[in-house]
């Protein structure tokens, strides 16, 4: 502090928080006791969610503390849509009809590699099977398979959905920094009970969402996430893949 007492520099880390969630919107639920290591092994991707709906202030509450991810030079490149009720049900018939009529299913970005090779075709393969095994769906049923895809466009049965959407000219850093922010809405959600699931399989049909909201091609679209309370009894919620051990991916350097 200066002479006249007043602060100069950056806060400290605790005195920071404390301000910041004083500025928080009042989401009218609790905020569960949850160590953010808790938040984060908690965390999964959830396919079968209950109808119950998620309150305004709490989707605005997890974004207002997201918007602190990191970004490179602070140019905080998200721009999201929040979805309930009639748009998201718009949104989800515009999917569907657009996965009818064969229209072109084609992200407006490479999410993988255009070749897959090994190690991490094993890994793919084996989350897909551990995944239509908890649905009870066989490996060679390809319309049961599908079908278990196209429920992305259902949201899931969440009642809440969000659209990620990046200037068009960004680049990988700035990609790099929305996953943080992503990343981030997701352990927040963690925080108050909700889980979600991101899903680049809403980015599928970019052109259908382009069209219904009005977003030029200055912008991206990246994909989305489901938002809602997990459905305890789906056996599809206990499918969790195995992660790799710490030193299979560590380099160990004296």
């Amino acid at each position: 502090m200066d002479r006249t007492g007043t602060r100069r520099g950056p806060l400290p880390a605790d005195i920071a928080a404390k301000k910041r969630l004083g500025d928080l919107t009042d989401p009218g639920v609790e905020r569960r006791d949850c160590h953010v290591e808790e938040a984060i092994l908690s965390r999964r991707s959830v396919r079968a969610f209950l109808p119950d709906p998620v309150p305004a202030p709490l989707l605005r509450r997890l974004l207002e503390v997201a918007r602190w991810a990191p970004s490179g030079s602070n140019i905080q490149p998200w721009k999201i849509h929040v979805l309930t009720g009639a748009s998201q049900a718009r949104l989800s018939e515009a999917l569907f009809a657009a996965m009818r009529n064969k229209e072109p299913r084609e992200m407006e970005y490479h999410y993988y590699a255009p070749v897959w090779r090994e190690p991490f075709l094993a890994r793919r393969r084996a989350c897909g099977f551990g995944l239509y095994g908890a649905m009870g769906i066989a490996c060679e049923d390809t319309a049961a398979r599908s079908a278990a895809f196209a429920r992305n466009y259902a949201f899931f049965d969440a009642p809440a959905a969000m659209l990620f959407w990046i200037a068009s000219d960004l680049e990988h850093g700035s990609w790099m920094d929305y996953g943080m922010f992503i990343h981030s809405l997701a352990l927040a959600a963690r925080g108050f009970g909700l889980a979600t699931i991101a899903q680049g399989a809403l980015g599928a049909y970019p052109h259908v969402a382009h069209r219904l909201f009005g977003v030029g091609p200055d912008f991206k679209l990246i994909g989305g996430m489901s938002l809602g309370w997990a459905d305890p009894d789906a056996p599809v919620n206990a499918f969790q893949p195995d992660r790799l051990a710490v030193d299979d991916f560590t380099t160990w350097l004296d």
